[in-house]
């Protein structure tokens, strides 16, 4: 038999010896694999099945014609993607023969995430022939196997389905549970080698009931300890069948004691410890355990298990990297995100929250600085992008910006207009959006007055402090990076007392299935009833409300708040 990949030892083990013959078919519904007991019964070689399309090459009549595919129960039963039993099929053979065929058609998940399927079947003709196997114990057969093809690819969409650990594996135990078992135990080492046992679950009145006593920490894996649970921490290849006379005597070590308790509590009459590896190392150990059923697992549950916890081993590795990158990156937004400047006279508070499916880093951001003149410089900005190119080129942006800002004492369109020219020539963003304000105590009786412009970008947000809001809509002009000769304009507001401004990016207002009009009405509405709180609480709970339900894009927001009187101190 042929096989794609080296993860497929397992079905080759299965399948080598089954009296039935098995075609794999890919997503496209082509032959990828098939078993010797196929190719006798076709009359075909591998190379004659191998990359064809299964329909076109076997399906066909009870008279040999050509099946439309429409009216083939095998192939609507690969489109629909379901388990379907078949009693009178015919394939045709090498040699135009017509095969009567029955069996089974099962789907299973193809490279990871693609859906294929596999089809079992023997030739119809056994049920007259007296010394061979009757039809109903190969339907048994194959349901069986249909069962367990399903349940690895069951096992291989769980553990793809998210990177965060916990959740993986907690889907996976609960997947094992009670096809495989009464209960499953997880166990991961951290590369210090702190042993931590993060799941223990069993059946109780027909749900999943997670035992949280017997989770925690573990005692530290002793390298002299024989019992099958430090062997397999220590780098055991292959899963280990254990039962009670495995823990009869003293335990050898504290981990040993924990495990002899956890059976005895349990029951277990009969258990399979398997390995969780790495590419690097063990990252711990699937335990499963029968206490209700009295049948001891056998060779073919124990290469299943293994194979499910090859596949949970690698989950783990790259749930673990994925931790490790965000927490680089998380650690690199906040540098790249300084806290507000203490201005006297106002408060200050901004927020980040980056997409939930990128990598914690993106394009938008905040920033806020004081100037030479006095003045403070106010920015909120978004470049396109959720990752760390998107983040590099936010820096580089940001960074000119305070240059040019630093240097000019002119209204803020000046500086944005400089920005503007300079960013196809000295910056890798192809385009970005920002708000760009001047705060300075020079309105009437020394009143904080705002001056910004605005490059594209959401318009900012007053709420007067009296009950009163609106969108600061003046000001607007093009994103940058449009390489157009425009005309950039200031607009300026006195700020009242008690009043709050509200800088964002879109992520808050817009999203597929939020129009930015509905959003922006929201922010308000919300911004509105949330003014009395103090502007900490406003900043988390405004984005608590207004953030679309999907989360699909990251967010900055910074607010800053006049005091009672107006004035600066």
């Amino acid at each position: 038999m042929v096989w794609r990949t080296a993860e497929d030892v397992y079905i080759h083990h299965v399948l080598t010896g089954l009296v039935a013959g098995v075609i794999v078919q890919d997503a496209r519904g082509r032959v990828v694999a098939v078993n010797r007991r196929a190719r006798q019964l076709l009359g075909r070689s591998v190379r004659e099945m191998i990359g064809r399309d299964a329909h076109d090459l076997l399906h066909r009549g009870p008279a040999g014609e050509p099946l439309p595919r429409s009216q083939c129960p095998l192939m609507q039963a690969f489109l629909a993607g379901h388990p379907e039993q078949f009693d009178h099929q015919w394939f045709q053979r090498g040699d135009g023969e017509l095969l009567p065929v029955a069996g089974m058609t099962m789907p299973y998940v193809f490279e990871g995430s693609r859906e294929g399927a596999a089809v079992a079947f023997y030739e119809r003709a056994w049920a007259a022939r007296g010394p061979d196997p009757a039809p109903p114990d190969h339907v048994a057969a194959l349901a069986d196997l249909a069962d367990r093809l399903a349940l690895v690819s069951e096992t291989t969409a769980v553990l793809t389905s998210t990177l965060d650990l916990q959740e993986a594996l907690r889907r996976l135990v609960r997947l094992a549970v009670p096809r495989l078992a009464d209960w499953a135990v997880v166990d991961l080492m951290s590369e210090t080698g702190a042993l931590q046992r993060v799941a223990v679950v069993h059946m109780e009145n027909g749900r999943h009931v997670e035992v949280a006593e017997l989770a925690g920490p573990m005692p530290p894996l002793q390298e002299s300890s024989r019992r099958p649970l430090s062997r397999v921490l220590r780098g055991a290849t292959a899963s280990l069948l254990v039962d009670r006379s495995d823990y009869v005597g003293p335990p050898d070590s504290d981990l040993a004691a924990v495990q002899h308790d956890l059976f005895g509590r349990i029951g277990m009459r009969s258990a399979i410890i398997a390995p969780l590896p790495g590419p690097r190392r063990v990252h711990g150990a699937l335990t499963l355990a029968r206490t209700d059923n009295p049948k001891p697992y056998d060779a073919a549950e124990l290469a299943l298990v293994d194979d499910i916890s090859r596949r949970a081993g690698l989950a783990v590795d790259n749930a673990q990297l994925y931790a490790g990158q965000q927490r680089v990156s998380e650690t690199m937004q906040r540098h790249l995100l300084p806290r507000p400047p203490d201005v006297p006279g106002l408060e200050m508070e901004c927020r980040y929250r980056a997409a939930p499916q990128a990598s914690r880093v993106g394009g938008d951001w905040y920033d806020a600085f004081r100037l030479p003149d006095g003045a403070t410089a106010l920015v909120i900005g978004d470049i396109l992008g959720h990752d760390l190119q998107a983040a590099a080129c936010m820096a580089q942006v940001r960074n000119m910006l305070r240059a040019f800002a630093w240097q000019e004492a002119d209204g803020p369109s000046v500086t944005v207009d400089r920005l503007d020219r300079s960013l196809v020539h000295i910056s890798e963003a192809e385009t970005a959006t920002l708000v760009f304000a001047r705060l300075t105590p020079d309105g009437p009786d020394g009143a904080w007055r705002l001056r910004w412009t605005n490059a594209g970008h959401p318009p900012p947000l007053l709420l007067d402090g009296a009950g009163g809001a609106r969108l600061l809509e003046e000001g607007s002009g093009l994103l940058l990076g449009t390489e157009l000769d425009v005309e950039r304009t200031d607009a300026v507001v006195d700020l009242p007392p008690r009043s709050t401004v509200v800088l964002y990016t879109d992520g808050l207002v817009e999203a597929r299935d939020l129009p930015v009009d509905e959003g922006l009405e929201l922010l308000t509405r919300h911004a509105t009833e949330l003014a009395h709180l103090p502007l900490d609480a406003f900043c988390d709970e405004l984005l608590r409300r207004s953030r679309p339900a999907a989360e699909e894009d990251d967010v900055a927001l910074l607010a800053l708040r006049v005091p009672p009187d107006g004035t600066r101190p």
